[in-house]
């Protein structure tokens, strides 16, 4: 499967919702700095996952290990952590973790509220191959703090 498009995407997506298998953990840490969202992912080896649409620029560090990342903006590529690049707006990227991952992202904004901010940093999902609502199938609804923390 070629899936450097968006309905190679939406393809991978749908079947790893249909396979049945286990959802992946991917436990996120939410951090705030004065106009800074830190968004930092611990990716186990061996899952595969898709990311939403990003609306805006913003960097992104990999701290710990290697992944493989394909997307209509950057191909097909491999990174090794340390590395830091730059995600660009409308890229939404298919992911696979050789090893454990850790990836950081930062985006500039005065919001505290990570709800609001995937809100204004992620295009709301458009994969017609999935049921409604399926704005939880990238999984970040599902890593927003419980409301009573």
């Amino acid at each position: 499967m070629n899936l450097t498009n968006a309905t190679s995407l939406d393809e991978l997506e749908a079947s790893l919702v249909h396979s049945g298998l286990p959802k992946a953990e991917c436990p996120v840490t939410h951090r705030f700095t004065p106009g800074m969202y830190i968004r930092e992912i611990f990716i186990p080896a061996g899952t595969l996952l898709t990311s939403m649409e990003h609306r805006y620029e913003h960097p992104f560090v990999i701290s710990q290990g290697r992944i493989r990342v394909t997307s209509e903006k950057e191909g097909c590529v491999t990174y090794q952590a340390p590395h830091t690049g730059i995600t660009r707006p409308g890229t939404r990227r298919a992911l696979y973790a050789e090893t454990d991952v850790i990836w950081t992202t930062f985006h500039v904004t005065e919001e505290t509220d990570v709800e609001k901010i995937g809100q204004a940093i992620l295009a709301p999902p458009a994969n017609s191959l999935l049921p409604a609502p399926a704005a939880t199938i990238c999984g970040w609804r599902d890593t927003l703090p419980s409301q009573n923390s």
